[in-house]
């Protein structure tokens, strides 16, 4: 009981030990609120980093419509030489029906499945956005599980 007396001095009997205040608690809950969303990743990067392993959510796969197979390939090149994706598969042609102005439209595509990380998407379809040829009605990705 020794160690109790030097780490709080003995007050007068009605003061006590003194505590932190509400502010305090209130402050620590909050500040481990806001960081949560940034340690989670940390700590996934890490986990990933260390064990070599997949980790749910951090990659995604982005779909991206071409005109036809040179714009597909150019495209495609330029992504990889950016470093915005691991991997980019070019499908073959493709039949692509839809309304355009109250009419029924068909035609040929060629479409990119571009492997990325999910931190990467934005990125990537701002990138995209710049090259003529490439048919972006949205920039459809999904997280990669």
């Amino acid at each position: 009981m020794e160690w109790l007396s030097q780490r709080c001095p003995l007050l007068p009997a009605a003061q006590g030990c003194p505590r932190p205040g509400r502010g305090t608690l209130l402050l620590v809950v909050t500040l481990s609120l806001l960081m949560y969303p940034v340690l989670r990743s940390l700590a996934l990067q890490l986990h990933s980093a260390v064990t070599g392993s997949y980790v749910s959510g951090t990659h995604s796969i982005a779909f991206i419509n071409c005109l036809n197979e040179q714009i597909a390939k150019d495209i495609a090149r330029a992504i990889m030489d950016k470093k915005l994706a691991a991997y980019v598969n070019i499908l073959p042609k493709s039949s692509a029906l839809y309304f355009w102005k109250g009419e029924l439209e068909e035609s040929t595509e060629i479409l990119l499945l571009v492997k990325t990380r999910t931190s990467k998407i934005d990125e990537l379809s701002n990138y995209v956005r710049l090259f003529p040829g490439c048919l972006l009605a949205g920039f459809p990705a999904f997280p990669k599980h």
